[in-house]
C-alpha cells in the first residue's frame, strides 16, 4: 500500500491481498498449508488476528496523495469483504449441481477471554469450496465469515453476502444456513428468528431495539416479527452426527398483544399470533440477527422455496486455567469434534435437498 501512487491503485491492491488472506486461511483449515506453523488446522484465530492487523494498518495509513475519509471507508469495507470470503463466493452454474451458502462468525468479546475461538468460523473455513455427492448429484458449499459488530450488520453485510445468490440466475443457491456458537454440548437448529437485537458487540457498542432495514435490498411488507426455519430439520437430526445431541429449538421471548407491555414472556412453544419479538430461539444477539436478516431477505426476494435457517453449534469449553497457555490437548479435541459435527450437519442438510 505504501507504494500505491493513487487511490485507484489502492482499490486494485486491496482485493488482491484480502482474497489472498482468505484463501490462505481456507487452505490452512483444510490441511493444504502444513507449512504455516504449529497451530492445528481447526484454529480460526490466525485469520481473525491477521485481519485486525491489516485493518489497523489501513486505518492508520496516511498516503502522500489525498485520501478522503469516505474513500478510506470504502477501502476498509473492501478489505473486510475480501478477507471474509464474501467476494470469493463462486458457484458452478447449471441445474446438475446443488449450491449451499453458509456463514460463520469471528471470535467475540475478547476482553473477557483473549484466547477465545469460534467453532462456527472454524467450520466455515473447513466448508468453503467443499464438494460432496448427494443422491441428486454433486453439491458445492461456499462460506463467509461475519464480524461481531452491530454497525457492519446495519450497513448490510448479511444482505450483501446472501442477496446475490438468492436472486434468480445461474448461481442461485439451493440452501442457506447461518451458523454461530451456542450452548454447551448441544447442537440447536433454531426454530424462529426474532426481530429484536440487544447486547454489546466487539467494539463495545450496545443495541436494544428492532433490527433495522437495509434500504438497498427488498424487504417483505409488513416486516415479520418472527421467521421460521425452513431447513431440513428432521434429516439433520436423523443423520446421527454426534457427539452432541441435535434438536430443533422453538424457544422464543415475546411481548404479548394487545398491549405489548413488560414483562415479556419466554417459552418453548413458538410465537404467539400477533406478538412482538423480544428474542428468537437463538436469543437476540448477532447470531439471531444473522438468521433474521438472511431470511427476511429471502422472503423479500420471493425466494421462499430456498431452505434457510440457523444452526447454533456447541459452545467451546476447556480453555486452559493458566491464561499463559494458549491451547492444550483437551481444548483442541473439544473444538475438533464440535467443528467436525458442524461440517457433518451442513452436509446432511445438503444431502436432504430434492
Amino acid at each position: 500500500m505504501c507504494q500505491a501512487p493513487d487511490v485507484n491503485t489502492a482499490k486494485k491492491l486491496i482485493p488482491v491481498h484480502g482474497s489472498r488472506l482468505w484463501q490462505t486461511a481456507v487452505d490452512r483449515a483444510q490441511g493444504k498449508r502444513p507449512d504455516l506453523g504449529a497451530l492445528d488446522r481447526y484454529d480460526d484465530r490466525p485469520l481473525y488476528w491477521a485481519r485486525l492487523h491489516m485493518t489497523r494498518t489501513l486505518r492508520q495509513w496516511d498516503p502522500e496523495f489525498k485520501l478522503t475519509e469516505s474513500q478510506k471507508k470504502t477501502l476498509i469495507q473492501e478489505l473486510e469483504y475480501t478477507t471474509r470470503g464474501i467476494r470469493s463466493i463462486d458457484f458452478p452454474k447449471g441445474d446438475d449441481v446443488r449450491r449451499v451458502l453458509v456463514s460463520g462468525f469471528d471470535p467475540y468479546r475478547l476482553e473477557h477471554e483473549f484466547r477465545r475461538s469460534n467453532p462456527s468460523g472454524a467450520a466455515a473455513l473447513q466448508l468453503d469450496g467443499k464438494r460432496i455427492m448427494t443422491e441428486e448429484g454433486p453439491a458445492v458449499i461456499q462460506s463467509a465469515l461475519f464480524p461481531v459488530r452491530w454497525q457492519d450488520f446495519e450497513e448490510g453485510i448479511v444482505e450483501d453476502t446472501f442477496g446475490p445468490y438468492l436472486k434468480k440466475g445461474p448461481e442461485r443457491i439451493d440452501l442457506m444456513m447461518t451458523i454461530s456458537q451456542g450452548r454447551q454440548r448441544q447442537m440447536d437448529i433454531e426454530g424462529f428468528a426474532g426481530r429484536w437485537h440487544t447486547g454489546t458487540d466487539n467494539n463495545e457498542e450496545t443495541r436494544d431495539e428492532e433490527i433495522p432495514m437495509v434500504s438497498r435490498w427488498p424487504m417483505p411488507s409488513p416486516l415479520p416479527e418472527f421467521i421460521e426455519t425452513t431447513l431440513p430439520v428432521q434429516a439433520m437430526i436423523d443423520a446421527d452426527t454426534g457427539p452432541w445431541p441435535v434438536q430443533r429449538n422453538d424457544e422464543v421471548c415475546e411481548w404479548l398483544p394487545p398491549d405489548f407491555e413488560d414483562p415479556y414472556t419466554c417459552h418453548d412453544g413458538g410465537p404467539t399470533p400477533g406478538s412482538k419479538a423480544q428474542a428468537g430461539g437463538g436469543g437476540n444477539y448477532l447470531s439471531n440477527e444473522s438468521q433474521y436478516r438472511s431470511n427476511r431477505l429471502r422472503v423479500g426476494l420471493g425466494a421462499e422455496d430456498i431452505p434457510g435457517g440457523h444452526l447454533h453449534n456447541a459452545a467451546l469449553e476447556f480453555y486452559p486455567e493458566d491464561p499463559s497457555i494458549y491451547i492444550d490437548p483437551k481444548f483442541r479435541e473439544h473444538r475438533q469434534v464440535t467443528v467436525d459435527q458442524t461440517v457433518a450437519l451442513v452436509e446432511a442438510a445438503a444431502r436432504a435437498l430434492d
